[in-house]
């Protein structure tokens, strides 16, 4: 290990045993002991069996709501880690995706003050420089930021997204923790490491480091108003760029009803028939034509305005889609609109990132079977969501995986079906989604477009004939030069080693505990002084210390359960 990863890992200390600390007391002792995570134990803790498992409601509740309740009590890093997972049901049980969708991502706020120092700093300038009015008390509060509302001297109302002071130092601590733990998953708890949990927190901390930053943000808000120019029934909050910066976001402030409590706006009147079918067109149109979607349309996140206008909200999680990925999800669902099983299979093999399928029979028998479900079921009572969510299974079971941000895409699906069958619950959904389809099934066929494709597809083989007889010559040369290298991965052997280690120092252990018994006794017979009551101090120090070192050794064999 070097110096550098050392250093961070002392640094770290306080907060790996907290981290430690929070897994015990929720009842993960063994994936502690066997993620080799008992070196950050305080010691006292390590050898008391009392401290190994928790006490009262915790023991009663579920593993997954364990594992929830472990992500909010590390704090906002991990809550964001859990609803990050929460979409990967490729690689994660379908209970504990629930279980991290309930995940609580609001805080107390903090003080106005601090608010108003940290957007002063931001800007070079007091606060009452940069706004007419800047109210101190929070609008909404949560993880990684909270909202003001404020007042520009040309008399607009803006609301101001802050960042939490000193979030992003904290995050990247929690990150560089979650690295090592995911090192260690993969190491140490067997078959962890065909869910490579390394990868998983890499593409978090690109996640991650995009919601911190609020320039990110604010470009999603200004392409997304671009997409969205020309259509009167979205609204679009403007972003205010001279007021915006990698900590503070300045937008426009929208009065609105927010779909989740239309209740509390009783002025604002509304049509259920239009918003529903509104809300459905315009969330569609971001997956098929725009190959750019909000990651999160729940109800919470959609705003009502005034003749039915809808307006999205908190643009911190898009969603990108390039064509060919907008072609193979039109192409499930015109299977499903057809009956059209094996079109499905196919749309579904082209969407996955795996190269081959273990058992292609399989999957056609269990999609076909999906199919058959849902053929004797009128369309405009198909339940799309539903449908989805079989055919993810069949994607998991066979081993399939897909790019993240069709999970993303499949779960704001689901969201959005469920949110506008709350308000219709006999919503059609299938005749929304068809003319998308049918226009991009269009597209893609075209005749001038499909010349295109052949044209480009010309210009590579080309290419490939012009390159190969070079290639061949450089692996001829290789091959005649013997610098040809074959590399050899051994995978699973890290847990033996590691029980190997474990075993070498329980023997070392004895050993010297052994030895300073022994030693004990010669200085004790040889009265070696200072003496006390004619016994020899150091010879009795000795013991004890070696009788302590025996007895920690006795109760680390029977904590195992193991003689």
């Amino acid at each position: 290990m070097s110096f550098r990863r050392k250093h961070h890992r002392i640094r770290n200390l306080k907060r790996y045993q907290h981290i430690v600390g929070v897994l015990i007391k929720h009842g993960f002792y063994d994936f502690v002991d066997h993620s080799n995570l008992l070196q950050y134990v305080k010691f006292r803790e390590r050898f008391l069996p009392g401290k190994k498992f928790p006490q009262g409601v915790a023991s009663k509740l579920s593993h997954w709501e364990r594992m929830r309740f472990v992500l909010e009590d590390l704090g906002p890093a991990f809550v964001k880690l859990g609803q990050f997972l929460s979409n990967r049901t490729d690689i994660l049980p379908k209970a504990l995706c629930a279980e991290l969708e309930k995940l609580l991502d609001s805080v107390s706020p903090f003080d106005g003050e601090v608010a108003t120092r940290t957007v002063e700093k931001a800007f070079n300038k007091p606060v009452d420089k940069l706004f007419r009015h800047f109210d101190h008390s929070p609008l909404s509060s949560a993880s990684i930021s909270q909202v003001h509302v404020a007042e520009l001297e040309s008399g607009e109302k803006v609301a101001v997204k802050i960042r939490r002071p000193n979030v992003k130092e904290d995050i990247d601590t929690d990150l560089e923790i979650m690295r090592h733990l995911a090192s260690l998953i993969e190491r140490f708890i067997e078959g962890m490491d065909v869910l490579q949990p390394s990868t998983i927190i890499d593409d978090f901390e690109v996640e991650v480091d995009r919601e911190l930053n609020f320039n990110n943000e604010a470009l999603n808000i200004s392409k997304f108003a671009r997409l969205n120019k020309k259509d009167w029934r979205v609204k679009v909050p403007k972003v205010y760029k001279k007021l915006t910066c990698e900590s503070v976001l300045t937008m426009e402030f929208i009065d609105g009803a927010k779909l989740s409590h239309l209740e509390l706006k009783p002025e604002i009147v509304f049509d259920p028939d239009i918003i529903t079918d509104r809300i459905a067109d315009l969330v569609l149109l971001q997956f098929f034509e725009f190959g750019f979607f909000h990651g999160d349309p729940h109800a919470a996140n959609v705003m009502i305005l005034p003749k039915n206008v809808v307006c999205f909200i908190d643009f911190g999680l898009m969603g990108i889609l390039p064509p060919q990925h907008m072609h193979d999800l039109s192409e499930i669902i015109a299977g499903l609109s057809d009956h059209d099983s094996e079109r499905i299979t196919e749309a579904v093999i082209g969407l996955s990132m795996t190269m081959e399928v273990e058992n292609r029979r399989k999957l056609d028998m269990q999609v076909f079977r999906i199919v058959e479900e849902y053929a004797y079921i009128p369309l405009r009572d198909i339940n799309i969501g539903n449908f989805l969510s079989d055919l993810l299974r069949v994607i998991i079971d066979n081993k399939l995986r897909l790019p993240s941000d069709i999970y993303l895409l499949l779960k704001a699906l689901i969201s959005l079906e469920g949110t506008v069958r709350k308000i219709k619950p006999d919503f059609d959904m299938m005749s929304h989604v068809r003319p998308f389809v049918k226009k991009l099934m269009f597209e893609h066929n075209n005749p001038l477009k499909m010349l295109k494709n052949l044209y480009s597809s010309g210009m590579k083989y080309a290419q490939l004939f012009q390159d190969f007889p070079y290639a061949l010559r450089v692996l001829m040369e290789q091959l005649k030069n013997r610098r040809i290298a074959v590399q050899i991965e051994h995978r699973g052997l890290e847990p033996m080693l590691h029980k190997h280690d474990q075993i070498s120092n329980r023997i070392a252990y004895s050993i010297v505990t052994a030895s300073m018994l022994i030693c004990s006794g010669l200085i004790l017979h040889a009265r070696i002084p200072p003496m006390v009551h004619g016994i020899s101090l150091i010879g009795i120090l000795v013991f004890i210390f070696s009788l302590l070192l025996g007895c920690f050794l006795i109760i680390s064999i029977l904590k195992h359960g193991k003689m």
